[in-house]
């Protein structure tokens, strides 16, 4: 039989290829659109849909030719790499388009930075050339997935996977609670990807003849396909409504209020307590509560911190703020402590505090030089000039449901500015470098060697923080004890692990060591961007970060905690390091790393500074007024776990159904290496990360043999080749003679160290294959097979035992 010319099959076969390649096109950009969030400009998208608009156009002529699959997929992935190089790297491409070795070698540097940059931003992020690079490439990667299973094999419904993937990679990192529209969207976008495909598979049964009569063209989408939309349509919906109407899902997809019986908004007062203390238990709470709103002019909101109070004071056992409080403030422009640029610009900043927020300390950003209160409750407050900022006297007048406006200055803080700053008062120097005697000599040597060759105080501080964020193998983590003390920064240095104040209190302890002038300020980051453009800050947004002192500038702001905040402009790494101008700073004298002779500062103040005054002005606080309480900080900093967002730039990078393996391999190396290691998950740890790179465990083999060959097959030298050893034979004795392993801590280290021999030992790919794809990972799936298996044989026991019947029947 005969459906008509075959013109009209080709043509009915052409459309029906370009409507399945438009929706899986469409699709993509659905779920592509649920990254948004997380960087500050949408620019990308525009690029990316016109990316995969080629790559698509690409498929749709090659099948059109009707060539083999693999060619398609090789021409499409083709014409994406030329043109994603065109658009990314063309200085370094042959002729602007093609890519050659240096456009490779180029690539490779910008996914570096690309990865650098997610940990060292927090979502939002800013588009960087690498962070721009992973967005462009991981939606041509995920896009040419899908059309390879929807259009090329036919296959719509498996193409859902590298769809979820790149959803669940946002949904996962993304800052804000509205992600319901991007959901519906995405879920939207897949839905009529299926129907485009139910559509051609009817189609190709042939015509559908609805009653007695000549068939209509095309109406094979007739009642089948109206049906398939409708049930589409309602699941949608019953997915984006269920949450709502289930008990005990929080504030469900559409994160709506919790309310009470009368249907009132339910308030609970977010109470202000220790800073520290605070900081880990916001952190850990499981629901970010808005706690201020705010709107400003300031030309980079996103670099806007709020402070609360600034712990100026180090005892040894943990930071304190001197607490110089005056009664009323002083007629405005308030003093900024050490800055003293000729009229820096002045911008404005009104915040408004939610009804359960009990502060006593206004969180304002820095510096600020005077505060406006909505009427008269601000008069009484006292004015804290250590922090720049405003106290109350009465714990129970608190900034709960006010509001304020705060005229602060923007600064100089260039590179420039800070490299060649003067050297700090003697005053200045005196107080804030001084560190108690029970500070472990550890640290200053430390920070001698991750200076080791900086030319001044900024590029000493840039040093510090690209150590804690990038280079020193530290890692965020909130369920650690919190602690200031010296033995905590010990602690954190041995351990490598911890959250916000670890971080900020460790780096201005070394500053500090450094002769460089620090404190540790307790606030809040800027928050969440809203769509009236005002900005919500939650409780989640509360953070400690270290200051350093710079003449002519004031305290400069500093980011050492990996994957938190936001890092400030003027510490990105430059190609040029800026050094500083001697002619700028006539008394500053070179500092040798070897010296010793600087005398040991003492913990109490000269006799040239009574206690209560303040070293910068020369000021001393009114003793009629009182004390107040230490600062009455609510907050914690962004939970937005440091591997998520580690895997989730990862997956982007190299292929989005890689997420969970990383993920897995992360958790099981921190399960591993933790306070109780003992030698066999040690010895596990160890062989995966060799697996990793490359060396597959031989199951016949001793772990004295494993060891030998992981020393030879990767190259391993010195302490490296002796740790794996060490491990192999606290595995022996574990097995063979238990009680004589070594401790926990020393296998744990033994592992790092051996691990940290492997990633020199190989190239940038190979680090980066071992870090995204890890080959241990294959224990995943060994595993699901195991349970699947197991489950299997249950349901069947199960069965056999509940219908004993039907086995008979069978018989």
């Amino acid at each position: 039989m005969s459906y008509g010319t075959t013109g009209a099959r080709t043509g009915g076969a052409l459309r029906s290829g370009l409507r399945l390649a438009g929706a899986a096109w469409l699709a993509t950009m659905a779920a592509a659109s649920a990254l948004l969030p997380l960087v500050t400009t949408r620019g990308w998208l525009v690029e990316a849909g016109a990316l995969l608009a080629a790559q698509t156009a690409t498929g749709l002529g090659l099948r059109w030719r009707e060539l083999p699959r693999a060619v398609v997929a090789a021409g499409q992935a083709l014409v994406s790499l030329v043109l994603l190089t065109a658009m990314t790297v063309p200085d370094e491409a042959l002729a602007g388009l093609v890519p050659g070795p240096e456009a490779f070698g180029e690539l490779g540097v910008l996914l570096d930075a690309g990865a650098d940059d997610i940990g060292r931003y927090v979502a939002p992020a800013p588009v960087t050339d690498g962070i721009r690079l992973m967005l462009l490439g991981g939606v041509l990667l995920v896009g040419l997935l899908v059309d390879i299973l929807a259009v090329t094999l036919r296959a719509a419904a498996a193409s859902g996977l590298p769809l979820l993937a790149m959803y669940s990679v946002a949904a996962g990192v993304s800052p804000g609670e509205d992600a319901w529209p991007y959901f519906l969207c995405a879920a939207a976008g897949y839905l009529l990807l299926v129907l485009a495909e139910g559509r051609d598979r009817l189609a190709r049964w042939g015509r559908y003849f609805p009653a007695p009569g000549p068939p209509a063209l095309g109406a094979a989408s007739g009642p089948r396909v109206r049906t398939g939309r409708r049930i589409g349509a309602l699941t949608l919906g019953v997915a984006a409504v269920t949450p709502l109407l289930l008990p005990g899902l929080g504030d469900g997809l559409l994160g709506l209020n919790e309310r009470d019986g009368a249907g009132r908004e339910r308030q609970q007062d977010i109470t202000a307590v220790n800073p520290v203390v605070a900081l880990q238990d916001h952190l850990n709470q499981p629901e970010d509560r808005p706690v201020l709103d705010y709107r400003t002019d300031a030309p980079d909101p996103g670099d806007l911190y709020l402070r609360l109070i600034a712990l100026d004071e180090f005892d040894g056992e943990a930071w304190h703020s001197s607490e110089w409080h005056e009664s009323g403030q002083p007629a405005p422009p308030w003093p900024v402590p050490g800055l003293t640029q000729p009229g820096p610009d002045t911008v404005t900043t009104r915040i408004q505090a939610r009804q359960g927020y009990a502060q006593t300390s206004l969180p304002v950003p820095y510096p600020a030089v005077s505060v406006i209160g909505n009427g008269t409750w601000l008069s009484g407050w006292l004015y804290d000039r250590g922090s720049q900022t405003l106290v109350s006297p009465d714990p129970e007048a608190t900034v709960a449901g006010r509001s304020w406006e705060v005229t602060h200055r923007v600064p100089d803080t260039s590179p420039e500015t800070l490299a060649n700053a003067p050297r700090p008062p003697d005053e200045v120097l005196d107080y804030y470098t001084r560190v108690p005697d029970s500070l472990p000599p550890e640290v200053r040597e430390t920070a001698l060697s991750v200076t080791e060759g900086a030319a001044s105080d900024y590029e000493r501080a840039v040093a510090l923080q690209e150590w804690f964020t990038r280079d020193g193998g530290f890692r965020y983590d909130t369920s650690v004890a919190s602690g200031s003390g010296s033995e905590a920064i010990v602690n954190f240095l041995n351990d490598r692990e911890g959250f916000c104040v670890h971080f900020a209190f460790t780096m201005a302890a070394m500053a500090r060591t450094l002769d460089i002038p620090a404190q540790v300020a307790v606030g809040f980051t800027p928050g969440q961007r809203q769509p009236d453009g005002s900005y919500e800050v939650g409780i989640h947004n509360a953070h400690a970060w270290p200051e350093l002192y710079f003449e002519g500038v004031g305290w400069v702001r500093f980011e050492p905690t990996p994957g938190q905040g936001t890092t400030p402009d003027y510490t990105r790494p430059e190609e040029d390091p800026v050094s500083p101008d001697p002619s700028q700073r006539p008394e500053e004298t070179e500092r040798p790393e070897d010296e010793e002779t600087a005398p040991e500062p003492s913990p109490t103040p000269s006799p040239e500074q009574p206690e209560g005054c303040d070293p910068v002005t020369g000021e001393c606080a009114d003793d009629a007024q009182p004390r107040t309480p230490e600062s009455d900080d609510d907050g914690a900093g962004l939970a937005v776990s440091w591997p998520l967002v580690l895997g989730g730039g990862g997956g982007l990078l190299a292929v989005a159904l890689a997420m969970s393996p990383l993920l897995w391999r992360r958790r099981g190396r921190a399960r591993r290496l933790g306070a109780e290691t003992g030698a066999l998950p040690a010895w596990r740890e160890l062989t995966d990360t060799a697996w990793d790179f490359g060396v597959t465990p031989v199951v016949s083999e001793t772990p004295r043999q494993a060891a030998q060959r992981i020393v030879r097959v990767r190259g391993l030298e010195g302490e490296s080749a002796a740790a794996v050893h060490r491990v192999a034979d606290a595995v022996e004795y574990e097995l063979y003679a238990p009680g004589g392993a070594g401790a926990s801590g020393q296998l744990a280290a033994d592992v790092r160290a051996a691990s940290d021999g492997m990633r020199a030992a190989s190239g940038r790919w190979e680090r980066l294959r071992a870090l995204l794809l890890p080959r241990s990972a294959m224990r995943v799936m060994h595993a699901a097979a195991a349970r699947r298996i197991a489950l299997t044989e249950r349901l069947g026991a199960t069965l056999r035992r509940a219908l004993p019947g039907r086995r008979g029947h069978a018989a």
